[in-house]
């Protein structure tokens, strides 16, 4: 069969076992051949190639409702709705995005990016589909990683509650994007050794029901038996519990088994658990024997052999350069804790907990949990290093206002990916995070313009007892500077110039150095004169400095990778006016008001006007006197 031909998912419901089986081959050839290009989400789509087949074929898209958790899994989806052909651009600027988009087809009903939100999702849909009278199913597809977020189990509890007729397909392939943790965790590993239950029970069921006169009463006898057997045998006893019917478990790659189940969930009244045993990876040798994040999200690489396609060389990836400091750190201080939300592998934990195994936590996909968890361990003197994704911090910020800078605690965040991050686009761009933290009381913020720097800023942190600290630093390799033998405490608030200049002042830090840096030698050439500063504190700011810029009467251009609106520029603003330098002139380049795509980063500044090129314009615009001259 032709993917690329493939318009509408309807033809799937016409499939014989057998034709399922070839068309399930012939996706995991077209996704291992497309992605070895173009990289992605590899693992987990060829994992549940069979389990999305059968979905399409027991149930009707888009009338029934498919809304896929976090979205990594959702690539079989959208070869079934027409979009094979655009894979060519997947996770490319302007092309197929990586996770569900409504305004890709009318088959996406929910976009997603982040965990454990499907539930809640098919809940609000639920309520409407019952206040309008519809009639279709809603089917939630969440991983077993995914469930251990809270606001997954409050769904739960809510869904179960209200005995709305949603079918939860929970996929476990016992591997989310780092190793699984928790109690729910291992309740599901007894559910997969356990035998199954619920078919069994229709099938006696049924049987009773066929004796005359009697079968009703005894009917009822046997659930009430039922009842009471199941708390010995049931496999899913948790979610019978929480008032769903459980399903499983369930062989996510044999079409009969899948069907079967999908199909008796189809008919059961009130909430539903189908629990689906996948293998993440299935049909790839070197993603199913992966252990690792490996196969999670990839680069291009080589089909035969797996190989990543990447330079031989390179600087060390951020998140190394930032908790190797830390690694240094906790050497000689035995109160360092470091804490990750299933984020081990990402932030470059490995070698922390290996060398200090009692002192790494991973809480599973629970930010808010483990912001608290920071929190507490710092009301015991103890000075814990919350490792997040700037992203994945938002889903905090309430116990980042409430629990730690309300009651200013030594907590460190180790705020990871920060700015744009590419091809996983406006889900995982980290840019808001200096507009929602300096607005608090208490805080500071700063970022390192190489690994040098950074080296010093954990070493600061790492020393500061006066409140929280953040430390952000972005996705990708650091610049390969050479670092001293040493860390040593930078002063809080400091800022360092980096070039002198005597037209204009260009305040900027971390991933825009370098751009001012380069327009500032072109406009050398032109006779302007600029001085740039690392403005590394963006909180506290260095005001002794800025009162000096504003007292020169310098024009000042702001530059970030983040959001403009309540961002770094903004605080410049705010000190001109608070000081009433009413005639002080100052531009600000970022991100505009908008969600930022997917793309590659380079193409994504370009299309924001957050170039070197766009630099030069500002500046020269901002000191007219040099227009003619230049």
């Amino acid at each position: 069969m032709d993917l690329k031909k493939i318009q509408d998912p309807s033809f799937v419901r016409d499939l014989s076992d057998e034709d399922l089986k070839q068309l399930a081959s012939t996706i995991r050839t077209f996704l291992i051949e497309n992605l070895s290009k173009t990289g992605g989400h590899l693992g987990a789509n060829l994992g549940v190639v069979e389990l999305t087949l059968a979905l399409h074929k027991v149930f009707q898209s888009p009338k029934d409702r498919f809304i896929f958790d976090v979205g990594h899994q959702s690539y079989i989806h959208k070869i079934l709705t027409g979009r094979a052909g655009q894979f060519g651009t997947l996770r490319q600027y302007k092309g197929l995005c990586g996770f569900p988009k409504r305004c890709e087809s009318e088959h996406d009903l929910w976009e997603t990016g982040h965990s454990s939100t499907s539930l809640s999702a098919a809940m609000g849909m639920a309520i409407a589909r019952d206040v309008k009278g519809e009639d279709h199913s809603i089917l939630p597809v969440i991983g077993d990683g995914a469930l251990t977020g809270g606001m997954a189990l409050e769904a739960l509890n809510h869904i179960g509650h209200e005995k709305k007729n949603i079918t939860v397909i929970l996929n476990d392939n016992e591997m989310s994007i780092a190793k699984n943790v928790g109690a729910l965790h291992n309740a599901l590993g007894r559910m997969r050794s356990a035998g199954k239950y619920n078919r069994a029970k229709d099938d006696l069921e049924w049987l009773l029901k066929k004796i005359p006169a009697v079968g009703g009463r005894l009917a009822q006898a046997a659930e009430r038996l039922k009842d009471s057997m199941k708390y010995f045998v049931v496999p899913g006893m948790f979610f019978e519990e929480l008032g769903f019917t459980y399903y499983g478990p369930v062989d996510g790659h044999d079409f009969q088994d899948l069907l079967e189940n999908l199909n008796y969930a189809k008919k059961t009244e009130g909430p539903v658990i189908v629990h689906v045993m996948t293998q993440k990876g299935k049909g790839y040798h070197p993603a199913e024997t992966d252990k690792t994040d490996k196969w999670h999200g990839v680069g291009p690489y080589k089909i035969d052999s797996g190989e990543k396609i990447k330079p031989d060389t390179a600087p060390p990836a951020w998140s190394s350069v930032i908790t190797e400091a830390l690694r240094r750190e906790a050497r000689e201080d035995k109160r360092i804790v470091a804490i990750t939300p299933a984020m081990i592998l990402g932030s470059k934990l490995e070698k922390f907990g290996e060398e200090f195994p009692d002192r790494l936590y991973d809480v599973g996909i629970a930010e808010q949990h483990a912001t608290t968890v920071a929190a507490g361990l710092a009301t015991q003197e103890m000075k814990p290093f919350l490792a997040i994704y700037s992203t994945f911090l938002q889903r905090a910020y309430d116990q980042v206002v409430h629990d730690v800078c309300r009651q200013n605690l030594n907590v460190v965040f180790g705020i990871d990916r920060a700015g744009l991050v590419g091809a996983d686009g406006e889900t995982h761009q980290g840019v808001f995070d200096i507009a929602f933290l300096r607005n608090l009381p208490n805080i500071t913020l700063m970022m390192p313009k190489d690994e040098n720097e950074a080296q010093h800023m954990v070493h600061t942190a790492m020393k500061y007892d006066d409140g929280p600290m953040a430390i952000r630093y972005p996705r990708g390799n650091a610049k390969g500077v050479a670092v001293d033998p040493a860390p040593k405490p930078i002063e809080i608030g400091s800022w360092e110039t980096l070039q002198e200049g005597s037209d204009a002042v260009v305040l900027t830090f971390g991933t825009t150095i370098d751009m001012a840096l380069e327009a500032s030698e072109e406009l050398k050439k032109q006779g302007i004169s600029i001085r740039v500063v690392n403005a590394r504190f963006l909180k506290p700011l260095d005001e002794k400095m800025l009162h000096g810029i504003m007292q020169e009467k310098l024009p000042i251009l702001t530059i970030e990778e983040a959001v403009l609106k309540g961002g770094f520029g903004s605080s410049i603003l705010e000190f001109a006016e608070e000081n009433l330098y009413r005639n002080q002139s100052i531009k600000r380049m970022g991100i505009p008001d908008r969600y930022i795509e997917h793309g590659k980063v380079p193409e994504l500044l370009k299309e924001i006007d957050l170039t070197k090129e766009a630099v030069v314009v500002n500046l020269k615009e901002l000191i007219p006197s040099k227009q003619k001259r230049a």
